[in-house]
């Protein structure tokens, strides 16, 4: 498996409520990956949008290049709500690009630890982006994630039935979601091998991706 320029890539890792745990894809991308970091937010377990934009913008500043976004659940709302409070010219060469996987319909109101985040930004996302929805996500319904991609100016990615895309997904270090992720990089080096580790044939990796 090689990908373009990935593995000197500065990846920010941006969990949603509760974090990412020890088995969760992006855990394990920030394990493998040499310039992977995530973003520590503090209080996982009651996020406040504040703070958590805060944060976000702190490490993207801190960054001495160019950083690649790997947002899950709730750090997508995260980095749409740092896009629409904290963007200015001065950080067109900070974001390469975002990877958006499971968005949730925080404006359903049946999510009380999640309300700050509500409404969603309606705003264009200011670099490229790719929105990855399941068909059956327990926190939104294909539709609203294809309406989420439309206003955010993202690709989006069907990713079939895997449900919220995490530990519970099955999808083990997923290789498809690796795949979206270097294709945000621009390509500017020869392959590269990426991973520091083989794969086990053991993890399933979902349904195949269709792009949309």
């Amino acid at each position: 498996m090689t990908f373009q320029k990935l593995r000197s890539t500065h990846v920010l890792i941006v969990p949603g409520i509760d974090g990412s745990g020890p088995e969760h894809w992006q855990t394990l991308w920030e394990r493998r990956l040499p310039r992977c970091q995530r973003v520590q937010m503090g209080d996982w377990a009651f996020p406040e949008r504040w703070k958590w934009i805060r944060r976000l913008d702190r490490e993207i500043r801190l960054s001495d290049s160019p950083v690649l976004l790997a947002a899950h659940s709730l750090g997508c709302l995260t980095v749409a709500w740092w896009t629409k409070e904290r963007w200015s010219l001065g950080n067109q060469e900070r974001v390469l690009g975002a990877l958006l996987v499971a968005p949730p319909d925080v404006e359903r109101g049946t999510y009380e630890r999640m309300e700050s985040f509500a409404p969603i930004p309606r705003e264009p996302l200011p670099f490229p982006t790719l929105l990855v929805a399941s068909r059956n996500d327990p926190y939104a319904r294909f539709e609203t994630s294809s309406r989420i991609a439309a206003m955010w100016g993202s690709q989006l990615i069907d990713a079939g039935a895997i449900g919220h895309i995490n530990t519970e997904s099955g999808v083990g270090e997923w290789a498809d979601g690796v795949r979206l992720l270097a294709s945000l990089v621009p390509k500017q080096e020869p392959d590269a091998p990426l991973w520091q580790w083989e794969s086990s044939s053991e993890q399933p990796d979902g349904q195949p991706l269709i792009e949309r």
